[in-house]
This record gives C-alpha cells, structure tokens and sequence, in this order.
C-alpha cells in the first residue's frame, strides 16, 4: 500500500508538471502571430482583440436627411447590429446616396486586405504580365488563372503578380484607381487614408499585393473604384450633397478617365466568378435580376478583425456600387459576412423595384 501511495503521489506531481508545461506552450502559442496560410483568403491573426466589438449601434452618430431612402433603409437593415460601415453610391454620377456609420466611412481607413487584388488585376492586365488565361502555379500541382483566383481569392496567385510588377508599378496604378488620395469633392470630415513611399516591411511588394500591406483605404475610396469599373472607366469625385440647394443644382464632377475598357471584361469575370461560387457567394440574390459582382477581403490588423466587400450590380447602367466594411473581435467578421451585408442590401433594393423602376430626378431620389 505504501508503495502504491508513492507511486500514486509521483504520478500526481508528474501530472502537475505536464499540466504546467502545457499551460505555458498555449499560453506561448496564444501569443505569437501565426503566419497566413497561403492559397485562400487567410486570416492574419494576432491574440485577443480588446475594445473593438463586433456589434454596435453603426448608425448613432449619423444625419442621413438628405440621403436616397430607400437605399438608407437597405443599407441600415442590412448592417444590422454589426459594427462598421456601408457607402453607396451610383457609379454613373458619383453622387453618394447613402452613408452609413459616417464617422467610420469618412475616417483614417483600413488595410484593404483582398480588395486590393482587382487593382492587382488591372495592372497586370494593362502590363501584359498575364491574360485571362495564364496558369499560375499556386500549389503543389495546382495551378490557377485569374478568373479563379478572383473568385477563390488565392493569395499566392497575387503575390506572383506584385512580384512580376514591382512596387512602383503596383503604386502606379493604385494611385491611378484613387489610393492614397481623396475621393470624394468638397466634403471637410474625409481623409484620404494612406499608402506608402516604399514596400512594406511585412512581405514586401507580394504581400501588399494579396493583402494590402502598408495601405489604408476607405470605403469612399472602394466605391469610387468600383464606379469606375462598374461604368467602364470614369472615376468621378463622390459628392454628397447635404442641402436642398446642393441637390437640386447638383453635377458630376470626373477626377479622370481610367482608359480601362477593354480589359475590365476579365476582371468582372473574376468578381462575378466570387459571387456565383467564390468567397463572396452569401451577396448573391437567387430572385433578383441584378447580379452583383464582387470581391471579399478577410484580415486583420493590430487592434481587430476586418472584413470588407465591394460591390456592384452588373447591368449596362449600374444603378448602384456598395462598400461594406465591418470590424470587431469575433470570427464573424470577415469578408463573407461583409458579402451576407451585402446581399440583404440588395435584396431590400429588389424587394422595393429599385432596379426595375424608372430613374427619378435627383431631387425626387431624397429624404425630407
């Protein structure tokens, strides 16, 4: 009995040590970045995120008078109690019909993560580093072209494109797309975000070309690009007018003619490719007769989870570009989540005629 007493009392304390020990490899584990894994649109994660919440009240602060109705109320409803911001604008005028958490939309930005790579797909278009049909290898005996790796947002496939380019190329043409830069006209709350002299420690010219390192972006900016793909190449400023003078007289403005054209084919390619069976799938609307191209982006900066989707209903007159962009601490922020937003915004528009109906005259197009 003693012996086995013994052997009892040296299991308990082995036990305790492995306990111990296992305790501190998680807590170790718990604090260390793990790398992004390569080959789909990865996370990159960092410990715990304190202070930022998933949900919140997105509207609070916002005057919305002046905004198009019934875009406002598809846009609040289908953010629901999540914690970020939807822009909307028509890609034909440049005229901002809806904002959304206005203290987010017109602040200091954040990293674009995946949203970055339909610019990445520009340049590497307009340079003639790929076609449409050029097989990447992004695997172990796995090859894909731009229209998948679009749609799957494969990091690997735009990280050999950045690297094909180089960073001034990269820079060239998302400076050309509204980066680093103010999009909207005359509106005193926006910033301009950022982007950087230099690539980016963290990876280099490859990573900010899958996740946008060292960028800064806003959903004002987001949408304004995707205006420009959406009419075919015309960035205009956004506009918002706020009074019944501004609205009654208003007028687009174009900052620049993109010269896009003939390549923005393959590109919508790859963002309808991401709403039909990509990572942006949850925006699309069985019943409507509006597709919705899009493009998701997941990452994460040092103080949350980001989650972003760009999107616009493909038809020859567009009446619509959206920018969801959602942040918190909880695995539901993410650019599918970012997508879900989406689709109920554009399920709500469908569920009031907006696509069908006839365009109004801007003044008849606002709240009172």
């Amino acid at each position: 009995m003693r012996r086995y007493a013994r052997i009892k009392k040296l299991g308990d304390v082995a036990g305790n040590a492995v306990r111990v020990a296992l305790a501190l490899w998680l807590a170790m584990l718990m604090a260390v970045p793990l790398p992004a894994a390569h080959g789909k649109a990865s996370v990159r994660r960092y410990p715990r995120f304190h202070g930022v919440p998933t949900f919140a009240n997105s509207t609070l602060a916002d005057v919305g008078t002046f905004d198009d109705p019934v875009v406002r109320e598809a846009a609040v409803e289908g953010l629901g109690r999540y914690n970020g911001a939807v822009v909307a604008a028509d890609p034909n005028t440049g005229r901002i019909l809806t904002v959304v958490n206005q203290k987010v939309a017109f602040g200091d930005g954040y990293i674009p993560c995946s949203t970055i790579k339909p610019t990445i797909a520009l340049a590497a278009l307009e340079e003639n580093v790929i076609t449409r049909d050029t097989m990447l290898n992004v695997g172990r005996r796995k090859y894909m072209n731009l229209t998948e790796a679009m749609a799957h947002s494969n990091n690997v496939f735009f990280e050999e494109l950045g690297r094909r380019m180089g960073f001034e190329t990269v820079s060239k043409y998302a400076r050309l797309v509204g980066l680093g830069e103010l999009a909207g006209y005359n509106l005193p709350e926006e910033h301009p975000g950022a982007f950087p002299m230099e690539p980016p420690k963290n990876g280099g010219v490859a990573r900010m070309s899958s996740f946008g390192e060292g960028i800064q972006i806003t959903p004002l900016q987001l949408v304004a690009m995707a205006s420009a793909f959406a009419n075919g190449g015309t960035l205009y400023y956004l506009q918002y007018p706020r009074t019944p003078q501004d609205i009654a007289n208003f007028t687009p403005r174009v900052k620049r003619y993109l010269n896009i054209g003939p390549i923005l084919p393959e590109i919508r390619e790859g963002m309808l490719a991401a709403v039909l069976y990509g990572t942006g799938r949850w925006s699309f609307d069985r019943d409507g007769e509006e597709t919705p191209l899009g493009k998701t982006g997941t990452c994460s900066d040092p103080t949350s989870r980001v989650g972003w989707f760009v999107t616009y209903a493909d038809s020859p007159h567009s009446k619509i570009a959206l920018a969801v962009l959602l942040r918190g601490s909880s695995h539901r922020v993410e650019g599918p989540t970012a997508a879900s937003v989406a689709g109920r915004i554009y399920r709500r528009l469908r569920e009031q005629s907006y696509f069908t109906s006839a365009s109004l005259p801007t003044p008849l197009r606002t709240g009172n």
